[in-house]
């Protein structure tokens, strides 16, 4: 879809939404990048689905779906996509110039705080206290997305097929990806054909 096309609701007719602009693509997608510092995956789905409503849960989880696909980091793959869609290459711009400065920034100075403080028990112990928060957002994010999705036997089995694959026997995930994306397409083709 081309940023001049128009989304088409379920019955063919032309959605009206608002114009979104670099500008404000450069601010949501900055604020969702200091919210969500180590993490902003939760952040993104908050800012996109619930705040800003540009996206519903079901886009959200398809938008996640490509970036999983495309090389580089998910979020940055969503930036690029969301912003193209609203504004063409300046929206594109935008939202990665947001989601990417201040985390710039901060990681200069905290990789300098680090050099210097790392080795104390006070540093360890917050940098413990906060992987456990950020695997906390992972987790109400997958399950967040998975209440988003139909529920069906073939979407639990596929869905118990990556987790078994990448989480439980530790294949790479490139690999089950591999196998499961074309596995998944042609079941689905099937059924509906």
């Amino acid at each position: 879809m081309t940023p001049s096309d128009s989304p088409t609701d379920v019955h063919g007719g032309t959605q009206h939404s608002p114009r979104i602009t670099p500008s404000e693509l450069f601010r949501a997608f900055g604020e969702m990048s200091l919210y969500g510092f180590g993490g902003v995956m939760p952040w993104a789905r908050r800012v996109l689905v619930e705040r800003r409503r540009w996206l519903d849960d079901r886009e959200f989880a398809e938008l996640l779906a490509i970036g999983q696909i495309l090389p580089g980091p998910n979020i940055c793959n969503i930036a690029v996509i969301v912003g193209y869609r609203q504004c063409g290459w300046r929206g594109s711009l935008a939202a990665a110039t947001g989601l990417m400065a201040a985390p710039f920034v901060i990681v200069l100075v905290l990789g300098a705080l680090y050099h210097r403080f790392g080795a104390l028990p006070a540093v360890q112990g917050a940098l413990r206290g906060m992987m456990a928060v950020a695997a906390g957002l992972v987790l109400m994010t997958a399950i967040k997305l998975a209440q988003s999705q139909p529920r069906t036997v073939r979407g639990l089995v596929f869905g118990l097929l990556s987790l078994t694959a990448v989480g439980i026997l530790h294949l790479p995930l490139g690999w089950a990806m591999l196998v499961l994306i074309p596995s998944a397409l042609l079941v689905e083709w099937r059924v509906h054909r």
